[in-house]
């Protein structure tokens, strides 16, 4: 009778969430495995042995990120809101979100898998935040959309433009943060970018 493999001796989110702040926290590239496994508690084979490679990890820490302190984006697509109340708490509710000093500063979304080398795990990780940040930016133009058709928006608004500026400024977040521009700041800066809109 051939033995079966030991169960996992771990908590699936908890490990996520370890691996979500490493991300965070270093970017993707500059990641180790070492520092994977400290913050894990997880061997080289556990951890491989569960996620497949280091990029199966980080497209897994990703989703977590992304129902976690991520799904401030999803607002946006709450048509229950105005579009131009679901557009000013998705940018003030990310501004809160990224300095909130319980995790690492900005967006792990923005900030930790822009750039990198040309190996396939690289590129790999470099597509799975490409893509969330294309499905951000479309659920943006869909909110400017709604707007335009309720008419709570300026009506000449070019929905594909707009989209593009408000989903700059969201991804800048993380950079101005990071180089010490206050909340209070950027909270001035959204209530600006709200007024050209209607």
């Amino acid at each position: 009778m051939a033995q079966q493999g030991r169960p996992r001796t771990f908590v699936e989110h908890e490990v996520l969430d370890a691996a979500m702040q490493v991300f965070w926290r270093h970017g993707y590239e500059a990641s180790t495995v070492s520092q994977l496994r400290e913050a894990t508690g997880l061997s080289s084979a556990s951890l491989y042995g569960a996620f497949g490679s280091k990029e199966g990890l980080f497209e897994r820490a990703v989703e977590r990120y992304i129902a976690g302190p991520g799904s401030v984006s999803e607002i946006v697509g709450d048509l229950t809101l105005n579009p131009l109340v679901a557009l000013g708490q998705m940018l003030h509710g990310t501004i809160e979100m990224q300095s909130d000093s319980a995790h690492p500063g900005g967006c792990l979304v923005a900030l930790s898998a822009t750039v990198g080398a040309a190996g396939d795990d690289d590129a790999a990780a470099r597509r799975v935040v490409s893509t969330r940040r294309a499905q951000d930016r479309a659920g943006i133009e869909a909110c400017i959309r709604r707007g335009l058709n309720s008419g709570d928006l300026r009506a000449d608004l070019d929905p594909a433009v707009s989209a593009t500026l408000m989903h700059s400024f969201v991804l800048g977040i993380s950079t101005q943060l990071l180089d010490g521009v206050p909340p209070t700041t950027l909270h001035a800066a959204v209530e600006a970018l709200l007024e050209g809109l209607h």
